[in-house]
């Protein structure tokens, strides 16, 4: 697996930004009739790319795989789906082309396979998250919107519903908790910075862009080191757990 995603209420998220994106209203003159009609060009387009979307989820009920005995259903598949989707989109990639299609469906089950092996660890480790840790995050994503209406018009679009978000945001703290104890990134090195400098300042210069003193973006630079490294640990951790995990997946 080249590449882990744990990221917290995934889905939802990924639709936060799609709304954010979709929210700016109009300056255009009412009076101005091609803009307003490649505005709703627009629209159309959206609501077809969404119906694409939607038609990636399967039913929320539906066995998606059974890993140790843990079933994971198509409600949590279709949470992790949707941040993926959103992730390509980003990307200026199309989630829905049959090229894309099954490599969704894949890291999808990928994700979801290797997050329940980690909380099959975590849980066997005894690591706990209280109610109030749950409703603080759950607190914090809702911030994210401007109204409550828009705040669950957003978790439906998500394929999740309230209780589904609230076990997704627990089982993210609880990876959280597991990864930084279990799988610490480690030390980086200054030779490690200096290196990832040197090849971004290189970058810079034939781009043409001003490159920042390394004083200025040490920080950043180890920390995406550290990140990257924790990312690579994970996927290691990961493949060593499936090697005695018993893993059937349905779909």
């Amino acid at each position: 697996m080249k590449k882990m995603m744990f990221t917290l209420v995934t889905g939802l998220m990924a639709v936060v930004l799609a709304a954010c994106g979709g929210n700016e209203e109009s300056k255009v003159d009412e009076n101005n009739d091609k803009p307003k009609t490649e505005e709703t060009d627009q629209q159309q387009q959206m609501e077809e790319m969404q119906k694409k979307l939607e038609a990636q989820q399967i039913d929320e009920k539906k066995t998606v795989a059974i890993v140790n005995e843990t079933k994971i259903l198509g409600s949590d598949y279709n949470g992790i789906l949707s941040s993926i989707q959103g992730k390509m989109q980003q990307m200026g990639q199309d989630p829905t082309s049959k090229e894309a299609a099954e490599q969704v469906k894949n890291q999808t089950i990928d994700s979801l396979v290797g997050q329940t092996l980690l909380l099959q660890e975590a849980d066997k480790k005894s690591y706990k998250v209280s109610e109030a840790d749950i409703k603080k995050r759950l607190d914090e994503v809702k911030k994210q919107f401007k109204t409550e209406e828009e705040f669950e018009s957003a978790l439906k679009k998500s394929g999740m519903d309230m209780k589904t978000l609230e076990t997704q945001i627990a089982d993210g703290l609880k990876l959280n908790q597991y990864v930084e104890k279990e799988i610490p990134a480690g030390e980086i090195t200054d030779e490690e910075i200096q290196n990832t400098y040197d090849q971004y300042a290189e970058q810079g210069k034939t781009t043409g862009q001003e490159i920042p003193k390394l004083e200025e973006v040490k920080p950043q630079i180890e920390q995406s080191l550290q990140q990257q490294k924790q990312q690579e640990k994970l996927a290691q951790h990961v493949e060593e757990l499936k090697k005695n995990a018993k893993i059937d997946i349905k779909i």
